[in-house]
């Protein structure tokens, strides 16, 4: 069975709270508990958030999170890249069955498939942004 990962979706919900709350600045316990998540999780997704330019943090005592940049200059797949998430979709890793020949090609038809749907994902990823999920929350509010 395959594992779900769910960084992007995590970061995503931190970057939109961070928007739309607390006056624009967030620990990570405000973020851990807005997630519902464990708080050494939250900072290792800020952490990754922080490297790729898309949080400014501090820490220490009075640490705190913020935007780096305004939400309408943050892409989704700039949030899906910085939370290192995997692929989309990936080949099974079953050993090739040399006397089928569907088995002897069908990996490396479906990873030309599955490229083209990974590129698209990606490209419609990059053509939204932190504002247009923090205004359809607020639509929803």
């Amino acid at each position: 069975m395959s594992q779900t990962n769910v960084q992007f979706s995590v970061a995503s919900h931190m970057l939109a709270a961070l928007a739309l709350y607390h006056g624009g600045h967030a620990t990570s316990a405000m973020l851990a508990q807005s997630v519902n998540a464990d708080p050494s999780f939250v900072r290792r997704v800020l952490s990754k958030l922080s490297k790729a330019g898309l949080v400014n943090a501090t820490r220490g005592k009075n640490g705190a999170c913020e935007l780096a940049r305004a939400p309408d200059q943050i892409t989704l797949l700039e949030i899906y890249k910085a939370s290192e998430a995997p692929a989309t979709f990936a080949i099974h890793m079953y050993p090739v069955e040399e006397m089928c020949s569907i088995s002897c090609h069908i990996k490396d038809v479906m990873a030309e498939v599955l490229q083209r749907s990974q590129t698209d994902f990606e490209r419609s990823l990059s053509q939204q942004t932190l504002a247009d999920v923090t205004a359809s929350i607020r639509g929803k509010l």
